[in-house]
């Protein structure tokens, strides 16, 4: 490759001082040029399914997979008009992303109730996402293989397993192709300033924001592009005539053709102010996204109080996972699907991280004129991370290995581009960097083909989690969940309470260990449970939704149908509550009530209840 580099600055430098066309080794170098990247996009596609392929086997897991596919009437009816009113509109796990409710609902009506499908288009959405920023950085830059290391980096490491294996992560996946395809496309818009290209570029920014709001840091990144590697401040390069002496002047208008292109620029520079002003638009759509997901949150009762998690450990707490964040990308082990939150971080772990950080950074602004790629890569995991990084704090995690998938493409860049100056013979770079970039890259495949293998099902995911973590009240919870699936109610039992000893207002884990206390019989101690849910969490329909279950198996059917009406309030897409509140009305013989009540389950998807009251004559 270093010999095609210096034919490829032979023949424009002869371009440009003769005024020939490409010469045979241009042509020879483009050639192999682009055999090379087709054999590098079959490479990293290829790769991709290898290291993540297993996925394919995995089933559902029990966290937010439930919500989104699994038991979502709407996701599960189909693609259909209401089901696409629904998506405009709803708020699902506390967020606002039509397009990923819209992408669930086409895969179950391809695919159904079969995980492998969900799955298998996670995989190539990410897949996309890869080959879109090879595409940017080898176009951006001419330099094919540090553009196919960091490529091949941010695809195959194990961090990105979650967003990939997590079929109800898909928001994060659509999320990063529409993003990636934007960035692409703003390298076009750069090369020609064409109107259209810059409608290409926006559109596709806001088509990943509707996916979900990872990239709402877009227009930084952009800022960052302009100035490495697209270099839009800097003064271009001019093809410069040769001198000319006084007694050649004749000689040199015989032959003014000699040099067409000299005077020419590549690029026109621009101001600060006017790249900013280009950004405008790219902004206004970050500054919506912002206010309707902090809405979409707060409606959802996700976004933790100060009360909950004081701001000064919301503080200490991102500056020690930033740290983290760059352990886990180096030597990504011990991965969980949950990380638990600590409140009181030891003062010397924070005292490290700000050293850590403090020191990388006055290294890299040092660096920055000789090593742009270096200040560019850097600010772009710290700037990409600062959504997620628990400023405003959503759920109770302290970190999370899907928060990565943006913020570690500053880091890929960095290395790729970075690692080999520690070489500046090119003979070294040849022997050494090769063998260990692939080493490397062969290594990480090893490590995330393994962690597809955790996401197999939930009892997989949390034990692994369990095992790799310390008071993990989530994973003991869901654990649990999947114990009480498996109808083993007393191993489910010991996993519910461990979650409320370590977290005694622990709303889910409450009302599942009800359920599992209504699955034994034991209907007081259920109550008792829904109870302590609504009292902890007033507006949680599913609380409500068991309860009224006891109360009708108790054949208290008027406290049954006051806990669904509770249940269709709060959600009125629930169709197993208007399915249970139609068999209590029909219980006690008000027809006028419990048949509308049966027929919207059906329309919902749930038709039990019709189809019991029609075979005995009833709701015809």
């Amino acid at each position: 490759m270093p010999g095609l580099i210096i034919i490829n600055q032979y023949a424009i430098l002869t371009a440009c001082h003769t005024g020939k066309k490409l010469n045979l080794a241009k042509r020879f170098y483009l050639r192999a040029y682009r055999n090379h990247t087709c054999i590098i996009v079959i490479l990293l596609i290829v790769v991709c399914f290898a290291a993540f392929g297993r996925i394919s086997g995995n089933g559902f897991v029990n966290i937010d997979d439930n919500e989104y596919i699994t038991e979502n009437s709407y996701v599960k009816s189909g693609f259909n008009a209401e089901g696409i009113k629904w998506a405009a509109t709803a708020v699902v796990a506390s967020n606002w992303h039509p397009l990923t409710l819209l992408s669930h609902m086409l895969d179950w009506s391809i695919f159904g109730a079969d995980p492998s499908g969900h799955h298998l288009v996670n995989l190539f959405l990410h897949t996309g996402a890869v080959l879109f920023l090879f595409f940017f950085l080898m176009r951006t830059t001419n330099n094919l293989w540090p553009s196919a290391f960091a490529a091949a980096f941010f695809a195959l490491h194990p961090l990105r397993v979650e967003s990939v294996a997590w079929a109800a992560e898909r928001k994060d996946v659509l999320s990063m192709f529409f993003g990636m395809g934007s960035i692409c496309v703003y390298s076009l818009y750069c090369e020609s300033q064409k109107l259209s290209r810059y409608i290409l570029c926006l559109t596709l920014f806001a088509l990943s924001l509707m996916s979900k709001p990872t990239l709402v840091t877009l227009p930084f990144v952009l800022l960052l592009l302009d100035y490495w590697p697209l270099r839009r401040t800097e003064t271009s390069i001019p093809c410069v005539e040769p001198p000319v002496k006084k007694g050649d002047k004749k000689k040199n208008k015989q032959n003014k053709t000699i040099n067409d292109t000299a005077g020419k620029k590549i690029s026109v520079p621009l101001t600060v102010q006017s790249l900013l002003l280009e950004k405008v638009p790219f902004i206004f759509l970050t500054f919506i996204s912002c206010i309707v997901t902090l809405w979409a949150q707060s409606k959802s009762g996700t976004v933790a109080s100060m009360a909950e998690i004081p701001f000064f450990a919301r503080i200490a707490n991102a500056v020690v996972s930033y740290v983290s964040y760059l352990g886990k990308i180096f030597l990504p082990l011990d991965l969980a699907v949950y990380y638990p939150y600590e409140n009181s971080l030891p003062l010397w772990q924070l005292s490290v991280s700000l050293l850590i950080l403090a020191g990388i950074t006055i290294a890299v602004l040092y660096a920055m004129k000789k090593m742009p790629f270096l200040f560019v890569g850097w600010f772009w995991y710290l700037g990409t991370l600062i959504p997620m990084i628990g400023l405003v704090q959503v759920g109770l995690q302290s970190m999370a290995d899907r928060y990565t998938y943006l913020p570690s493409i500053g880091i890929a860049v960095g290395l790729a581009w970075g690692l080999p100056l520690l070489l500046p013979r090119k003979d070294l770079r040849k022997k050494i960097l090769l063998p260990a970039g692939a080493a490397t890259l062969a290594f990480l495949s090893v490590l995330t083909w393994q962690q597809c293998g955790y996401w197999k099902d939930s009892m997989e995911l949390f034990d692994h989690a369990l095992l790799v973590t310390k008071n993990n009240d989530l994973a003991h919870n869901n654990r649990g969940s999947a114990h009480a699936e498996l109808g083993q109610y007393q191993l489910a039992l010991e996993d519910f309470n461990r979650a409320i000893v370590l977290n005694p207002d622990y709303v889910k884990a409450y009302n599942n260990r009800g359920i599992v206390y209504g699955n034994l019989g034991q209907y007081q101690s259920a109550i008792g449970d829904f109870n302590n849910t609504v009292r902890l969490k007033p507006d949680y329909a599913e609380a409500y939704y068991s309860r009224g279950v006891i109360y009708a198996r108790l054949g208290l059917y008027q406290l049954a149908i006051g806990d669904y009406s509770r249940v269709i309030s709060l959600n009125p897409g629930y169709a197993a509550a208007y399915n249970n509140r139609g068999n209590a009305y029909l219980a006690i013989g008000e027809e006028k009530q419990g048949c509308p009540d049966a027929q919207k389950a059906c329309a919902l998807g749930a038709c039990r209840s019709l189809e019991w009251a029609q075979s005995r004559g009833i709701c015809r």
